[in-house]
């Protein structure tokens, strides 16, 4: 594992000029990215197309010997090719490169040798070589195969960011599992509503409202306004905190205590976009409103996620 750390730490060393190119080319493509290699490289660049993809940046893995049997028709002339071979030197690979720079495709080189046929086919070389393999032999390509994939997420982050992917574009890439599931709902169809929301009114004494919070056990208990608008909110929190603060609680409003004017959510949105607001907030429990600010139901981040799926990110 330390030789594989030093071999993608070397490769680091040698980010410049070209991988900003092939950040570039890339940007500028209107089409796809086209990846190729054969044996450990391919297999690492089947995995590189597939983090692109879900990236942001359309691209397919295309086998090169494959490619030279008919698959070729899948290149259109405006396609960039990723194409990966650590001794730059592979048949298969150079003769494919032939036929795409025919074809008026960009290249980008992926190679441990930058003087190999490859980088010299390339429009920009992004320099893979590692000081040695970890196999104890050198023979089986094991730090240099760890070198390309990282150098493939460096390419898929930093396009990421230009791209202005955000985390709503991911999770429409990713609809898939039982989280996904979940989080793609709209918030009113996984609210809870009627009685099962903790509720009183704002003239209610702090100790009753303990007790209705301790009732449905939801964490929080929300305190209503005139119109079914929200006055405020009580949590389990909240009542920690007085109890270590005053000895007598029935001497306090339920007014002078709760937090007023709590977050909220449309019941239009997505339940991920739900997470995503009590998560940025730190909070468990979320009232949903309608567009004139009433109650209508009431979100828990257990419901949502499930025990032990979601952590706060700090």
């Amino acid at each position: 594992m330390r030789i594989e750390a030093e071999g993608i730490l070397a490769v680091v060393e040698r980010v410049g000029a070209d991988f900003a190119k092939a950040v570039e080319l890339i940007m500028a493509c209107p089409s796809r990215v086209i990846i190729t290699g054969i044996g450990k490289s391919g297999i690492i660049g089947q995995k590189i197309a597939a983090t692109l993809n879900s990236t942001g940046t359309a691209s397919f893995f295309l086998h090169p010997v494959e490619a030279m049997h008919g698959d070729l028709g899948l290149v259109d002339p405006s396609d960039v090719v990723l194409a990966i071979s650590y001794s730059g030197r592979t048949a298969e690979l150079t003769l494919l490169l032939e036929s795409l720079k025919n074809r008026g495709n960009k290249i980008i080189a992926m190679t441990g040798d930058v003087d190999s046929p490859l980088a010299q086919a390339g429009d920009a070389v992004l320099d893979i070589g590692v000081p040695r393999e970890a196999c104890p032999l050198g023979l089986a390509p094991t730090a240099s195969t760890t070198a390309t994939l990282a150098m493939g997420d460096a390419l898929a982050v930093v396009l990421l960011e230009r791209k202005q992917f955000k985390e709503s574009d991911f999770r429409r890439n990713h609809p898939g599992g039982s989280l996904g599931e979940r989080l793609k709902v709209s918030v009113a169809e996984v609210m809870l509503t009627g009685e099962a929301i903790p509720r009183v009114a704002r003239d209610t004494s702090l100790v009753d409202a303990i007790g209705v919070l301790n009732e449905k056990n939801l964490g929080a208990v929300l305190i209503m306004g005139d119109g079914e608008t929200i006055a405020g909110i009580l949590t389990d929190g909240d009542v920690r905190r007085l109890v270590s603060k005053h000895r007598d609680l029935g001497a306090l409003s339920l007014a002078a205590v709760m937090t007023a004017a709590p977050k909220t959510i449309v019941p239009d949105l997505l339940a991920a976009d739900a997470v995503s607001l009590m998560q940025r907030h730190e909070i468990t429990v979320l009232a949903v409103t309608d567009k004139q600010g009433r109650l209508v139901g009431l979100l828990h981040l257990q419901y949502l996620l499930g025990k032990g799926e979601f952590r706060f990110l700090v």
